[in-house]
């Protein structure tokens, strides 16, 4: 029996009265207290015992480990394809503890170069009977310097309190900053934060800071990866994250900057601003009619978008440009679905807190299950298979 869903879900969505965005600030502001625990000179020298009895239990639950699920990525070690996506650690407050959730990886942001405090609240909801979430939060975070100054505390402390897994750190533009001089917006948080991520990836796809999204235009992403670029001494890989609502035409667009400036790979997708075939038709809490409400849909409802355009890219590229999925991961057959598509790792965000920590586990297992049925041994093999 799963105590968070018979139990706990059930106690949180109860009437939609508990603030979704209040519950993941004290999740947050939790872990972060349980990692900030190890930073002190006794902890480090000798390990906090409660900590460690902790983390040790959180893995014992949450983790699972199979050889046929790690792959080499990037030159990272990724232990598994399931990684937690960007906005749900802003700061990086918990990077240290993701891995004990049973994560082969976490993308910590979206980080923009100064502190800003997003939107006006409310500015999350559940949508639960769509199995999904609208979020409208702006970018709200304590600045690139900041992280920078945590993640370097992390780094400098001794290896048990630092993350196992690989860490991306996502970029956003600043909201006071004009879109001409986006790129170097960009660059200003790169050079930050370029010594403390794993991978790093340009957001431009978020619905929630005015014309944001225009940066996808190809002369836009030519001048921001140009700089990066040229910053990057260290070859650290770069990704750049995409609507699910873009016409395939200007996706060929992005994938012809790609190839110019060397990415890494793509990420697919951001929220979608698309409001069909939802069963929701007003913000609970609020009585906004969804059609008129600004921000961007994540869950169940993106999850067919979001694997089309996996597909496609993978097609467009015969598969060489690594592809991360995300957008309506709930179960093992989510993932597998996205793998299958030609996505190399997947995330999840919306799926986590409606199907509560045991998730990734769960979705783990069961990738193992379906290797097992398609008679693959490792989990490269997968994207030889095309639905």
């Amino acid at each position: 029996m799963d105590f968070y869903q018979n139990f706990l879900r059930p106690l949180l969505f109860s009437g939609l009265k508990a603030d979704p965005e209040w519950l993941h600030q004290r999740l947050i502001q939790t872990l972060h207290a349980l990692s900030r625990r190890e930073l002190g000179p006794r902890a480090i020298a000798n390990g906090d015992p409660v900590t460690k009895w902790i983390r040790r239990r959180m893995a014992e639950q949450f983790c699972f480990r199979h050889a046929a699920l790690e792959q080499t990525l990037w030159g990272l070690e990724f232990p598994n394809p399931v990684g937690l996506a960007a906005g749900f650690d802003k700061d990086g407050l918990a990077a240290a503890l993701w891995a004990d959730f049973g994560f082969g990886f976490a993308e910590l942001g979206t980080v923009t170069l100064h502190a800003q405090p997003g939107n006006p609240r409310p500015r999350l909801f559940r949508l639960p009977q769509d199995w999904a979430a609208l979020n409208r939060m702006g970018f709200n975070n304590q600045g690139a310097m900041a992280i920078a100054a945590w993640l370097t505390a992390l780094r400098d402390s001794r290896p048990h309190t630092s993350s196992s897994i690989p860490l991306g750190i996502n970029l956003g533009k600043s909201k006071v900053t004009p879109l001409e001089e986006a790129a170097e917006d960009y660059l200003g948080s790169f050079r930050l934060l370029k010594e403390l991520g794993d991978y790093f990836v340009v957001n431009v796809s978020s619905p929630n800071t005015p014309g944001l999204r225009s940066l996808q235009d190809a002369s836009q992403l030519d001048r921001i990866f140009g700089l990066l670029q040229q910053e990057n001494l260290a070859q650290k890989p770069l990704l750049v994250k995409i609507a699910p609502d873009l016409e395939w035409e200007a996706i060929d667009d992005i994938l012809a900057i790609a190839r110019t400036h060397h990415l890494a790979g793509i990420i697919a997708t951001n929220t979608t601003i698309r409001r069909d075939n939802l069963k929701t038709h007003r913000l609970p809490g609020v009585g906004t009619p969804l059609t008129e409400a600004a921000g961007g849909i994540s869950g169940a409802p993106l999850r067919q978008r979001s694997t089309d355009v996996i597909r496609y890219i993978a097609q467009k590229t015969q598969g060489e440009l690594p592809i991360i999925g995300v957008g309506g991961i709930f179960s093992a057959a989510d993932a597998w679905e996205k793998l299958v598509a030609g996505a190399s790792l997947v995330q999840v965000y919306t799926g986590w807190f409606y199907e509560g920590p045991g998730m990734v586990r769960r979705i783990l297992e069961g990738l193992v299950q379906k290797l097992e049925e398609a008679g693959l041994e490792t989990l490269t093999q997968v994207r030889e298979i095309r639905l």
